[in-house]
């Protein structure tokens, strides 16, 4: 076990590296929205709902739309609060403790929090997704010579608990025959401690999505499987926004305005991603230009595909059916409920009332 004086020595170097990227903007992501942001359409003044939004550092719509202050310039009487959260693991705990109302999490987490008993009393829906996961999130090795995941018998690889990397980790372990606690050390680890163990030699590789990802592999990590992988082994996984189901039926009009601005920010990626990447770069402290380049690894969906029948309009309840099946498994959730019970979690509304748009 780790002593609180390592544990504090790990959290300060991973500070550093999280510090040491360059933004060109000058803004930082703490910073205000720009002083001349503008809402794209007209907005509505109408719209007086406080809002808790839980949003992570990934390279999708959500961190543009956080940037650029798009629902603040469309509800101007509106209160958007935003509060930063290292996993999807810990969203579904902000909302059990009601700190929440909008958040940011892995399909992972979303089928956790969707499976009975539920968790932390998070009763949430999945209202978009921002995003399909390819190799955004990869597993990432230290040892040169490991050229695929049987290396790591022996080894130890962190992963943040409850989220999709580790719903990757788990099934490519199984994939391969290997059982994590076994024949594998899976230590959870939050990403922006990752740096700091692994320079540590207190890991020998991760599975983590980006800046993290790209802060191992320019230390001498190497990528021997990725999302991508699992996601064509039939174990999808994907970035989704998620409302409190009460927030969802007592505040429809904040959340077709909350859709639209994220539908806005998918075709600026899609049209514009010179443009995207800036704000990305704000958020992630990174260059613009590596920024861009990360967009490659996710696949982004507008209103109206969301709104289809191959995603949140029916598909995408079979995918968190699916996925509680291997977490049952893998003892990660305590019982599967019908494919039904997973719909009543998955709410196409807000794709639905801005796919015609």
């Amino acid at each position: 076990m780790k002593t609180r004086a390592t544990a504090a020595a790990l959290a300060a170097a991973a500070l550093a590296l999280s510090l040491s990227g360059c933004v060109e903007s000058g803004r930082s992501s703490t910073a205000s929205a720009p002083a001349d942001s503008d809402c794209p359409w007209e907005p509505d003044e109408s719209v007086t709902t406080t809002a808790r939004i839980a949003w992570q550092a990934i390279p999708n719509g959500d961190v543009v739309v956080k940037d650029l202050g798009i629902l603040e310039a469309c509800m101007p009487n509106a209160t958007i609060k935003w509060v930063q959260a290292p996993s999807g693991g810990e969203v579904v705990k902000y909302y059990g403790t009601d700190e929440v109302d909008l958040g940011l999490m892995g399909s992972s987490p979303a089928t956790i929090a969707s499976s009975k008993p539920i968790v932390d009393d998070a009763d949430i829906a999945v209202v978009w997704i921002h995003d399909v996961i390819g190799d955004a999130e990869s597993l990432i090795v230290k040892d040169p010579s490991i050229t695929d995941i049987s290396g790591l018998k022996g080894k130890t690889v962190a992963v943040p608990f409850s989220s999709t990397a580790h719903y990757s980790l788990l099934q490519a372990l199984t994939d391969a025959g290997l059982e994590a606690g076994k024949d594998v050390e899976v230590i959870n680890l939050d990403p922006d401690k990752m740096p700091a163990a692994w320079q540590g030699a207190q890991i020998d590789a991760a599975w983590v999505w980006d800046p993290t990802q790209s802060q191992l592999l320019e230390t001498g990590g190497e990528r021997i499987l990725s999302s991508a992988d699992t996601a064509e082994a039939g174990r999808p996984t994907f970035d989704v926004g998620t409302a409190s189901r009460a927030f969802i039926t007592e505040n429809p009009e904040f959340l077709t305005q909350w859709a639209k601005a994220q539908d806005w920010a998918v075709k600026l990626i899609q049209d514009d991603p010179a443009t995207a990447a800036e704000s990305v770069a704000v958020v992630l402290g990174i260059d613009p230009a590596d920024a861009e380049k990360q967009f490659a690894g996710l696949t982004y969906l507008t209103a109206s595909e969301q709104a289809s029948a191959d995603y949140l309009g029916g598909q995408f309840a079979k995918d968190l059916f699916n996925t509680a099946g291997f977490l049952l498994e893998q003892g990660g959730i305590e019982a599967v409920g019908t494919e039904a019970d997973y719909a009543e979690h998955v709410d196409a509304g807000p794709a639905e009332s801005v796919a015609g748009d």
